[in-house]
């Protein structure tokens, strides 16, 4: 398998290879792998995910076999330990990461946000596995709160209220990640007339949320971005939750993190 430590991805190759063998009512035959992709590892962007989805495809591709979705997250599941919902197109969903289940579809789209984004810790990067699994009735509780209004703004297109949720999970989120810059980073939310902020759920990627039809956002997303660079927090590229506006609208947005793709 090329390139060498992707666990995950060689895992997910051998349960894809059974799965399709079995459909074939023969024997496993093996193969090679090779994995190519720009996505950062271990910043919570879903590296580890999208190398196990490349992987499943390819070898799902050379037996001619196409697997529904939910096949490929009972996969994935299986060979990370808790997946992010990548196979499942683009629609923002409620996800069990660790049962590989859609719980809810929350709508068509996103609310339309422009983000700064930007990397904590000078992007170092998280074990992920390596992270406490907290369960607290108050946290569920509090979620659930945040999971209806996520609801309303996704209905509404509300990116004010996205923002709200957004960071009040990023909030709750700090009792595991514990990252110092979440005060910077929430007071130039706020300085700049952000909606909000976001924080991976596990990792060190970050951004902050603009309403695009905020007046003088172009001012607004320069002064963020300055702000970011006084206080030691990296900008890393400005990008949408849409694909309504083009370069020239927003010449500093870069679209172009290619996902992982494999070939077998």
């Amino acid at each position: 398998m090329t390139p060498a430590g992707r666990t995950k991805a060689r895992a997910a190759a051998v349960l894809a290879e059974r799965v399709c063998a079995a459909l074939h009512d023969t024997e496993p035959c093996g193969g090679e792998l090779t994995l190519t992709g720009d996505i950062p590892v271990g910043l919570g962007m879903g590296s580890s995910t999208s190398d196990v989805i490349a992987t499943v495809r390819a070898v799902a591709d050379a037996w001619g076999v196409l697997l529904p979705s939910e096949t490929i997250a009972r996969i994935a599941v299986r060979a990370e330990g808790a997946s992010d919902p990548l196979m499942h197109t683009s629609r923002p969903l409620l996800f069990a990461q660790r049962e590989g289940r859609v719980l809810e579809v929350l709508g068509s789209a996103l609310p339309p946000a422009v983000v700064v984004g930007c990397a904590l810790a000078g992007g170092a990067p998280v074990d992920t596995l390596s992270l406490p699994a907290l369960h607290h009735d108050d946290d569920l509780a509090a979620y659930e709160h945040l999971r209806r209004m996520l609801r309303r703004a996704v209905s509404a297109a509300d990116s004010a209220l996205l923002g709200r949720v957004s960071t009040a999970s990023a909030g709750l989120r700090q009792r595991v990640l514990h990252h110092q810059e979440f005060p910077a980073l929430t007071g130039i939310a706020d300085s700049t007339g952000a909606v909000g902020v976001q924080i991976a759920h596990s990792g060190n990627v970050a951004g902050i949320l603009f309403d695009p039809r905020t007046p003088g956002l172009r001012h607004r997303l320069r002064r963020c971005t300055r702000a970011l660079d006084r206080e030691g927090i990296a900008p890393t590229r400005t990008f949408t939750t849409f694909a309504s506006h083009t370069s020239e609208e927003f010449p500093w947005t870069n679209t172009s993190r290619k996902p992982s793709a494999a070939r077998t």
